[in-house]
């Protein structure tokens, strides 16, 4: 099987570059708008050498899991750009929930496998990560922005000793290719995106994508540097901040910072 666009992504003119094996498809996707791509294009591999995640992490999509980057260029400042990180959770999440309804329905009687978003930028199952999403800027030509969204998926494997467990798709006894995976996701991206509308329908994705959101109401630590922010995760402002109510009520913005939910709140704050 080969990758391929879904039938909306096409006829809104989504172009796709789909490699065996690459470095990264993010630097990739990079390179290819310092040097004139306009985009809207995908790059995709079922075989990561050289990825990032947040931090500088090695993100490494061994052969089978899914390595997919969106280039998009818009005339958006730095920080409304910054929020189509939730656009893109919400795109994985609709295309993981439509490609899940087999194994939902072999799953007799049992809870269905529901997916949240884990602020800023992970996609979560059965309290485990699944995928990460990245986002890289870089002004290009014309006093434009270029907006790199990087999105892997733990399709057959998962990597182990990382910070927040992780799984896979197999692992959750949902059995599809990381090109069907990119298909959906490619369809599910057409409808966010147009919903974010540069940032104009920010208020509607923020709405959903509390409605899907991993931890919320829960007990959370936030390292942010050197300093630490414990309390509640009480929501995301019209920015895309984290909120945490502390224990006197304070209502706390953070922007950036390694998040840690329940039990793990404890580790992360020692």
């Amino acid at each position: 099987m080969t990758f391929t666009l879904g039938p909306k992504a096409r006829s809104a003119g989504y172009g796709l570059a789909a490699f065996d094996q690459i470095g990264s498809t993010n630097a990739e996707a990079m390179s290819r708008a310092r040097d004139g791509e306009r985009g809207p294009m995908w790059f995709v591999t079922t075989e990561q050498t050289a990825g990032r995640g947040r931090r500088q992490r090695a993100w490494i999509a061994p052969r089978g899991n899914l390595a997919s980057s969106i280039l998009e260029v818009t005339d958006v400042a730095p920080g409304v750009a910054a929020t189509l990180g939730f656009a893109a959770g919400l795109s994985l999440e609709s295309a993981l929930q439509r490609l899940s309804i087999e194994a939902n329905l072999r799953r007799a009687g049992a809870e269905p496998l529901r997916y949240g978003l884990k602020w800023p930028n992970d996609v979560m199952a059965d309290g485990q990560k699944l995928a990460g999403i990245l986002l890289e800027a870089e002004a290009v030509a014309g006093n434009r922005l270029a907006v790199i969204v990087g999105i892997g998926t733990n399709v057959i494997a998962a990597p182990e000793g990382t910070p927040t467990p992780a799984t896979s798709l197999a692992a959750l006894g949902v059995n599809v290719g990381a090109e069907e995976v990119f298909t959906a996701l490619s369809e599910a991206w057409v409808e966010f995106r147009g919903i974010w509308d540069n940032g104009r329908g920010f208020a509607e994705i923020r709405r959903l994508w509390l409605e899907r959101a991993f931890g919320l109401g829960e007990r959370v630590a936030i390292q942010t540097g050197t300093a630490t922010v414990e309390g509640a995760f009480d929501t995301i402002d019209e920015t895309g901040c984290l909120i945490v109510r502390t224990a006197e009520g304070k209502r706390i913005p953070i922007a950036a910072g390694e998040v840690y939910f329940g039990a793990a709140a404890s580790v992360g704050a020692a």
